[in-house]
């Protein structure tokens, strides 16, 4: 949490925290789903829980504070064996977290938070009525003796003693007994701080992890000896220690290294690392690019001057550029776990609404990508993973008949590729029944009856506005809308969509997103008067195309290179800029896909760090074109799209060989 001078709104700050823990319970849940008897899960959500009930009443969100001890009551009767987990109490209990995230935004109806708790005892109930696993009974009760003193500023930092009193009570059966011995005289006595100590005697089957979860904010700082006792059956009130038995004190640092591995572990990672707000870092990525473009200025003037010393700090300066860009980068990128943690949840909910078997699975989460992109990946895809759910995945009884497992499986993968990231959904359904998108498309006017199209693009149609092969409209697709949504969304992007699909196997959606939208290494070149940016990772190779082959090549565009025909594109006759070509022009070989092109240019300039500005609203509509960026004199480079270029420039292409 942020200190009192950090001008941060305590609240807002809390609500943070919020959202965190209840990714953590989700997640929990999640897990505990497919294993309901591991208690290691059932303690994380039963931690996750309480902090979150602590944490809400000490920001004065009583509402969210009074909702989650029912959950934490829960769960806390599942930990001590008197109900099982089952899977309708975790459904519940992620309906439950739903309903939190509310609380905490303030936009719950009360009435839907009450139709939970009634749904929640009924599954509490329910799940009494199963035998819990028991472990053989003890011939003595434990119990625990406690002496503890909270941190002198415990109360000036928000901690209420008597609430701590209180859940020591909620325990089991206790004894407490204050202590004043280090209650100083009046003259020296600061009435902001706690000077009482307390002994307490719980008696009951209480384990040390849920006494140590009631001082969990206040663990570190403060003095504890706990010490395990023995109860005789017949309820003595007498409290003997087991003779057996050696004492265990526990005090601080103790607690922090030996005891509670986890607590200290999350002390590190808090004390490792600094919440910074994402418009923070946006502001500070817009200051580097601005930094990037006047170091080009500089170079710029150091390279056409014979100033030794101003070229001397003119390198000095490019070289601390790049290592901030490099470093502010870095600071950018997030695994895409956090894109696919996402999801769990979502298969959840899809399975229980189809009453499908669909299994989730995983791979390459480590893969990291600018956060921007993150962010405006998850739309895209929800649509996508729906449509494979409720389109692509067969009932259970049909799986078995087609002789496959009856659980199907949805696949998320993410990797590397030079400077994109290839995000790949799989399921191993039905598949795409192209014969239907085709008849689809013929009656929607798409294509004409009997028109030769590859499979490629028939595949390709399902993208567009209003087209659906469903042959009913359920809750979770089949209106035609969203996939168009997907390829607007990922186009933005400046990215590509590749669609596969086997009958009776499945279908492969791959989508290829670049790294970063903020800076990209560029290949500047010439084409007549204007220069442009290609994004250096498509580049392959660059190749010299001298008029003589330029003039022998004019009705194919198409060159050998290594034995393999590779086609080509003159920007000049693309853009149309009225220019004679360059006596020696270079083909620039770029890869999109599985696909390679050239792209004639009259010159290459030379390597140049692209920052990317947005297009104004006049030209963002011109395809050829991901954005653009400002030189070292001052002039502005437009960034080639190559995706949308080459499919842009397949159409004329064909024109120009039909005119002959």
């Amino acid at each position: 949490m942020s200190g009192p001078g950090s001008g941060e709104d305590p609240t807002a700050a809390f609500r943070i925290e919020a959202g965190e823990l209840l990714e953590q319970v989700e997640q929990g849940l999640l897990d505990l789903g497919h294993r309901l008897d591991d208690m290691n899960l059932v303690n994380a959500v039963f931690r996750g829980l309480h902090t979150l009930k602590g944490s809400g009443a000490m920001f004065g969100f009583d509402a969210l504070a009074g909702f989650t001890h029912h959950c934490e009551s829960a769960f806390d009767r599942v930990r001590k064996g008197d109900v099982r987990a089952t899977p309708d109490l975790v459904s519940v209990i992620l309906s439950a977290a739903d309903h939190m995230r509310a609380l905490v935004d303030g936009d719950a109806p009360a009435a839907h938070g009450q139709a939970i708790l009634d749904r929640l005892a009924a599954a509490v109930d329910a799940a009494a009525g199963i035998s819990a696993p028991v472990a053989a009974p003890a011939p003595r009760k434990q119990g625990w003796t406690l002496s503890f003193r909270l941190p002198p500023d415990a109360m000036a930092n928000g901690t209420s003693p008597l609430a701590l009193l209180d859940e020591l009570r909620e325990l089991g059966e206790a004894t407490i007994v204050a202590t004043f011995d280090k209650v100083p005289a009046l003259d020296d006595l600061n009435p902001g701080h706690c000077f009482v100590g307390w002994d307490c005697t719980l008696i009951g089957d209480i384990s040390r992890e849920a006494i140590e979860d009631v001082f969990l904010f206040v663990m570190d700082d403060m003095d504890i000896t706990i010490t395990p006792l023995a109860v005789e059956e017949t309820g003595d009130a007498d409290v003997a220690a087991a003779p057996e038995q050696a004492p265990v004190v526990v005090d601080a640092p103790v607690a922090a290294n030996d005891i509670t591995p986890r607590a200290a572990s999350a002390n590190r990672a808090q004390g490792e690392h600094v919440r910074v707000p994402a418009e923070r870092l946006d502001e500070l990525m817009d200051r580097v690019g601005e930094l990037v473009i006047a170091q080009s200025r500089l170079s710029q003037l150091a390279g056409h001057g014979h100033d030794l010393s101003l070229r001397s700090v003119s390198e000095e300066i490019e070289r601390l550029a790049g290592e901030m860009r490099d470093t502010m980068m870095i600071l950018r990128m997030v695994p895409v776990s956090t894109l696919f943690g996402r999801f769990r949840r979502l298969i959840h909910d899809l399975a229980n609404e189809t009453g499908k078997a669909i299994e989730l699975v995983t791979e390459g989460e480590t893969t990291e990508v600018d956060k921007t992109v993150i962010e405006r990946l998850f739309d895209p895809l929800v649509h996508i993973i729906r449509n494979s759910c409720d389109h692509g995945l067969e009932k259970a009884e049909d799986r078995i008949a087609a002789g496959k497992s009856a659980n199907g499986v949805i696949r998320l993968s993410a990797h590397q590729a030079g400077g994109e990231v290839l995000i790949t959904i799989t399921d191993d359904g039905r598949g795409i029944n192209v014969e239907r998108v085709r008849a689809k498309a013929e009656a929607n006017g798409l294509i004409q009856p009997g028109q030769v199209v590859s499979e490629d693009e028939l595949l390709g149609l399902i993208f567009h506005p209003g087209f659906s092969t469903a042959a009913q409209v359920t809750n979770l697709s089949g209106r035609g809308v969203g996939m168009d949504v997907v390829k607007r969304t990922i186009e933005s992007l400046r990215g590509s969509i590749d669609v596969k699909s086997v009958s009776g196997k499945g279908s492969t959606i791959t989508l290829r997103i670049p790294l970063t939208l903020a800076i990209i290494e560029g290949l500047l070149v010439r084409v007549g008067e204007g220069r442009y940016v290609i994004p250096l990772a498509a580049v392959e190779e660059c190749l010299e195309l001298s008029l003589e082959e330029d003039l022998r090549s004019r009705g194919r565009s198409i060159i050998t290179l290594r034995e393999r025909l590779v086609p080509f594109l003159r920007l000049r006759d693309l853009f149309e800029t009225g220019t004679k070509p360059d006596t020696y022009q270079k083909i620039v070989v770029v890869g999109t896909g599985a696909e390679r092109v050239g792209l004639v240019v009259d010159q290459i300039v030379g390597n140049h760090q692209t920052v990317i500005k947005a297009m104004s609203p006049l030209h963002r509509n011109v395809a050829a074109f991901a954005g653009a960026t400002i030189l070292g004199d001052g002039s502005v480079a437009l960034i080639l799209d190559i995706a949308q270029l080459i499919a842009m420039s397949q159409p004329r292409e064909e024109r120009r060989l039909a005119a002959g």
